[in-house]
């Protein structure tokens, strides 16, 4: 059978954009270019500004003294919240006009982001940062909306490749700026530093952005949006809470697990009898299309388990300071970047199939490189790992979307553009979840096995103890105030132990979507 080049799928209709609908486009279309690309940015130097605060955040002195799972949440209820409500907020700028979303959006990640930073618990940052994720749900489809109806058609493909690699910009500022803030302020920086660019972005809005219709008054599915967030948000409360040492039959664990797949199935079978579903199943009846999302999920599962403990590692162990673990993990934006503009010349030349697999498989070798790093690695092995890895996953974007979009018939290229956004959503909750289970569950495991423990830390009042099992942060802290180094160098011990464990697992799912995609990116162009 033919294999799909990225040559093949090209233009507004492969990235699922509405057409303006015949209207004249404003002439100032660059200016709107700039401020709805400077609003696309938000969602990703937020999600990657947490990557260096994760460690802050646990700590009881400077941070919230969260927990393991505790962090997972304020990492999961984001993209959960986002990727559950993104169909919704497609709906939504449809209805009202694209504008008027843009706007909403912006202020609710606005107001949330300034409730995050002055959050007095873990808690109530896991709220706040749902709450980013709604706006974020609302600011996504709407940038693409108004770059479609406010862009002149010869200018509207070079307009999308603008916003699409927004996405590796607001990556590689992210851990720069969140290092910084670290440094100089308290952990709540990272997140009110979004209410100055909420504000310029704004009144960008309100001055250069037209008013514009929707392309069609769509229904709105709260239902199915429901269930969707509850059932996804089951299946990962269960995973958390079987890293955190509870046993896999018991009902914290079992009952949200099928509670959440019964959701989940609940929402399939809705989305197959709506006439207007916000999910449209028959788009997985195509080969490419269903591979190619399966390759997306598990490439994301996999980046974002990994940049997880990846976090922790750099200014646990490897003893960085926040700054410096956000130089480090720059060296992973520079490779998406670049692994992005590769993507087009490796397809022309491989083919889309074996372009997605060469970058799948170069994620995996990164992620099983990390089984031999320890407290003294130097940092360039870690940044050229990480660059490898971004390159990698660079080279999996553009091509496996083309895949996807071939198939698609012209009047579902919306849900099937929505529907490659969703997934990539849906692999980073999974993936922060079962990385950090496994970090969390081994490091107990560790830190409770009293015959290799040294008899100062076996010797601790139980309270203590515990409190050290907790997270590795947490057993730095009190080694500090306790003035018990070995304690410290136990759980740098253990922390590696977890880590080891947990990007095993992470390669070998990199390695099942390797040959996913071999397999079944094999599918023929519909021209």
């Amino acid at each position: 059978m033919g294999e799909v080049r990225t040559s093949d799928v090209s233009g507004p209709g492969a990235a699922g954009a509405p057409s303006a609908g015949g209207k004249a486009a404003p002439r100032r279309s660059w200016p709107v270019l700039l401020v709805v690309v400077c609003a696309q940015m938000l969602i990703w130097l937020d999600t990657s500004v947490l990557n260096v605060a994760v460690t802050t955040l646990a700590d009881p002195a400077d941070g919230l003294g969260a927990t393991p799972a505790e962090l997972e949440w304020v990492a999961s209820a984001y993209t959960l919240v986002f990727a559950g409500a993104l169909f919704a907020g497609g709906a939504l700028a449809d209805r009202f006009g694209p504008r008027t979303t843009l706007l909403a959006g912006l202020a609710l990640f606005g107001v949330a982001s300034g409730a995050g930073a002055f959050a007095p618990s873990p808690g109530w940052l896991i709220v706040a940062r749902a709450a980013m994720g709604a706006g974020s749900a609302l600011l996504m489809p709407a940038t693409l909306s108004v770059i479609v109806q406010s862009t002149p058609e010869e200018k509207r493909t070079r307009a999308i490749a603008i916003w699409s690699s927004s996405s590796g910009l607001g990556v590689a500022v992210g851990p720069v700026v969140g290092g910084a803030l670290l440094n100089s302020f308290w952990w709540g920086s990272v997140f009110l530093v979004n209410a100055p660019i909420v504000a310029l972005c704004m009144a960008g809005v309100a001055a250069v952005v037209p008013e514009l219709k929707g392309s069609r008054r769509r229904q709105l599915d709260l239902p199915g949006m429901a269930l969707s967030v509850l059932g996804l948000g089951g299946v990962v409360y269960g995973i958390i809470e079987l890293g955190n040492g509870r046993a896999w039959f018991g009902p914290h664990v079992l009952l949200p697990l099928l509670l959440g797949g019964a959701l989940l199935a609940a929402f399939v079978a809705g989305q197959r009898r709506s006439p207007d579903p916000s999910l449209d199943v028959r788009l997985f009846r195509q080969p490419g299309f269903a591979a190619g999302s399966v390759v997306l999920l598990i490439a994301f599962m996999a980046l974002a388990g990994h940049l997880f403990y990846a976090a922790f590692y750099l200014q646990g162990p490897r003893g960085l300071s926040p700054s410096d673990a956000g130089l480090v993990m720059i060296a992973a934006a520079i490779g998406i970047v670049l692994g992005s503009q590769a993507s087009p010349a490796a397809s022309r030349r491989l083919t889309a199939r074996w372009t997605v697999a060469a970058g799948v498989l170069a994620t995996a070798v990164t992620y099983l490189a990390y089984a031999w790093l320890d407290g003294g690695t130097p940092l360039w092995f870690i940044a050229a790992l990480l660059w490898i890895q971004g390159f990698g996953m660079g080279l999996v974007g553009t091509p496996v979307t083309a895949v996807m979009m071939s198939g698609v018939p012209p009047q579902l290229a919306g849900a099937g553009s929505a529907v490659n956004s969703v997934t990539r959503q849906v692999g980073g909750t999974l993936g922060v979840a079962m990385a950090g289970s496994i970090l969390s569950g081994v490091y107990r495991s560790r830190m409770s096995d009293t015959v290799e423990l040294p008899a100062s830390v076996r010797e601790l009042p139980p309270a203590t103890a515990e409190q050290a099992r907790t997270s590795a942060e947490a057993a730095r802290s009190l080694a500090d105030s306790l003035h018990l180094p070995e304690l410290a160098t136990t759980a740098d011990r253990a922390f590696l132990d977890a880590m080891y464990a947990a990007t095993l697992s992470v390669a070998a799912l990199a390695l099942v979507g390797f040959a996913v995609s071999v397999v079944g990116l094999r599918t023929r162009t519909r021209r």
